[in-house]
């Protein structure tokens, strides 16, 4: 009987927190990096610049009104679909970056530089926004569960005592992690477990030093 009623209880306790799991950081993030998205030269992207950044605004809308629902998986999978989204219109505007580089175009020091900095904070932007998603499961379960494997480990989920006990990370930690490792190719205070994370800090760095390669090669260049 006291097994049931534990289980009872903890779906309830689930139950209630499903409107309390912060999903507005989400929205907040996309808006910034639809924003980011907007405003690069459309030599560099794919069709108009504003094509990739109207496809996820218009695919917030299903997912208010799934949160709205407590649909927590679909809400999940459209928020993959459209970080997935984002991720394919910033590594399309680095490929562009990269042939624009090679192909001599007239483009002046300024605009290029404009570009590199905006894509450079678009993948700071967006890889926080992956990290969000995948740690533990993705920001429902981390806030329900705690049998998710962990991702990341930060320093304050290290420690015992009780001042830290119900710490759970936000968007913004993950921001810090994210650029971290766009800054120094690497995490600095958070220790990363999961393959899944590995692989996504290693394209995150990929790219980042290929936009600091592309404009140490134009500045070159330009000697």
């Amino acid at each position: 009987m006291e097994d049931h009623n534990d289980l009872g209880s903890n779906v309830n306790q689930s139950q209630q927190y499903v409107g309390n799991v912060p999903r507005w950081s989400f929205f907040i993030a996309i808006f910034i990096i639809g924003g980011l998205l907007s405003v690069l030269s459309e030599r560099i992207t794919i069709g108009p610049s504003w094509l990739i950044p109207v496809i996820t605004l218009v695919l917030l809308i299903p997912m208010l009104i799934s949160i709205k629902k407590s649909h927590q998986k679909m809400t999940r999978v459209i928020a993959l679909i459209i970080t997935g989204m984002v991720t394919i219109g910033l590594i399309s505007s680095v490929g562009f970056l990269v042939y624009g580089l090679f192909t001599h175009t007239n483009e002046s020091a300024m605009n290029l530089l404009m570009d590199a900095a905006i894509l450079w904070v678009t993948n700071v932007s967006v890889f926080g926004a992956w990290y969000w998603e995948i740690d533990q499961g993705g920001p429902y379960l981390r806030h329900v569960s705690k049998t998710q494997p962990i991702d990341f480990l930060y320093p304050q989920m290290m420690f015992e005592s009780d001042l830290w006990a119900n710490w759970k990370p936000t968007l913004l930690d993950y921001l810090f992690l994210a650029f971290n490792t766009s800054a120094a190719l690497g995490p600095t205070d958070t220790l990363v477990l999961s393959r899944r994370a590995k692989l996504l800090m290693n394209t995150q760095s990929s790219i980042s030093l290929i936009i600091v390669a592309v404009l140490a090669a134009h500045a070159i260049g330009a000697l």
